[in-house]
């Protein structure tokens, strides 16, 4: 018989994560909530942010007294493991994921509320809580490509025998996941997963990113790459995002 799974949530700020108000998390291993999503539920296990994230749209303390708080003290070390930040994207929702994956080793990461989609039709309603900045859109070298980046996660998730999902019923999305239902989810065996995670990504492909990343080496052991930003090449980027998309067999 399968063991039950070690289930990762990663909940965002995205007009859908709205959804999870009304889901039994006790289904989840973990809950990782995103900036301002610890406002969507109470049944969060980690709240994750950044250095700029600001004070006051911190949980009480009252709140935090039974939470665990990630910051960059937490999380840096974990995406440099997997890369860093250069090659793994910028923005917290790549940034959530690589923390859950080393820290956490689930067997499944499942996203909610991070499609990086911002219709300008619902400029008024950019996150569930209104408007917002969007952050993943920013100028950002290690940004070109949502695509690509949500590509690379996948491939580095299955390397450490781990899937990654995303729950979300929009439309459009920039995850590049496979899409699946609560229930779907819930009903995953472990079976089933080791058989889809070696059906989406072409592995030459994938190693050929891996040795691109390697060979030019960009790193920002501090996580702060807007420093050190005259050390990294564009274009260079944008070849090792190429090779990831590529990589995803449609």
């Amino acid at each position: 018989m399968d063991h039950r799974l070690n289930i990762v949530l990663i909940v965002g700020s995205a007009p859908d994560a709205v959804r999870v108000k009304d889901w039994d998390l006790s289904a989840f291993t973990s809950c990782v909530v995103i900036n301002n999503a610890w406002q969507l539920t109470e049944d969060w296990d980690y709240l994750i942010y950044p250095e700029d994230f600001p004070p006051d749209r911190l949980p009480s303390p009252q709140i935090l007294a039974n939470k665990k708080v990630i910051t960059a003290k937490e999380f840096v070390p974990e995406q440099n493991h997997f890369g860093g930040f250069v090659y793994a994207g910028g923005t917290m929702a790549f940034t959530a994921g690589y923390w859950a994956l080393g820290f956490l080793k689930p067997d499944v990461i499942a996203y909610l509320g991070c499609d990086m989609v911002y219709p300008k039709e619902a400029a008024d309603q950019s996150h569930f809580y209104g408007n917002g900045a969007a952050d993943p859109l920013r100028a950002d070298i290690t940004l070109q490509s949502l695509e690509a980046k949500s590509v690379r996660l996948m491939a580095i998730a299955q390397m450490n025998q781990c899937d990654v999902v995303n729950l979300s019923e929009l439309p459009e999305s920039r995850l590049m996941f496979s899409r699946s239902s609560l229930t779907q989810l819930l009903d995953k065996s472990l079976s089933s997963l080791s058989s889809s995670l070696t059906s989406r990504l072409d592995k030459n492909l994938v190693n050929k990113a891996l040795d691109k990343e390697e060979t030019y080496s960009y790193m920002a052991p501090t996580g702060r790459y807007w420093e050190v930003l005259n050390e990294f090449d564009p274009i260079k980027l944008r070849e090792i995002d190429d090779l990831w998309l590529n990589s995803l067999v449609k």
